[in-house]
């Protein structure tokens, strides 16, 4: 399995630095929904202390966690492709901090400096494939559970 990947310490000391003009510190209590599954996404976070669990609705009264997110961990990726609606719900499992960024300015930013657009797409990317294949792993699990269960 891959490593996971940090945004901030992934980018460049002057990219990050570029970056980060635009944060801007949040906090979520607990049990906080922070967004949900089809809802605008515009912007996301760098979650600096705290955890997140992401969860996708199965039925009507059943959600599944498909990730826990920790310091470190980009929250929310939709922003940066069409249609810009969140996949997944995200609710703080803990009190959590973070950095907050406008979707916006964050990509005007990246129009007046590619190499920081660049940067950000490549890592963004590398996120996506190891959220991809932890969420492939946990539904392998699941899938084992059940089939053992059949039986």
């Amino acid at each position: 399995m891959t490593k996971a990947t940090k945004l901030l310490t992934a980018l460049p000391p002057p990219q990050r630095q570029h970056l980060m003009t635009l944060a801007r510190e949040v906090s979520f209590p607990e049990d906080t929904r922070v967004f949900e599954a089809g809802g605008r996404a515009d912007r996301f976070w760098v979650i600096r202390s705290g955890s997140v669990s992401l969860d996708q609705q199965v039925t009507t009264h059943q959600w599944v966690t498909v990730a826990s997110l920790s310091a470190g961990d980009l929250l929310g990726w939709s922003w940066l492709f069409p249609p810009y609606r969140w996949d997944f719900g995200a609710e703080a499992f803990s009190p959590v901090r973070a950095y907050e960024f406008e979707a916006q300015p964050v990509l005007k930013l990246c129009e007046e400096d590619p190499a920081l657009g660049l940067s950000l797409v490549r890592i963004v990317a590398e996120i996506l494939a190891h959220r991809l294949e932890m969420t492939r792993g946990k539904l392998m699990e699941q899938y084992a559970i059940k089939r053992r269960g059949a039986f």
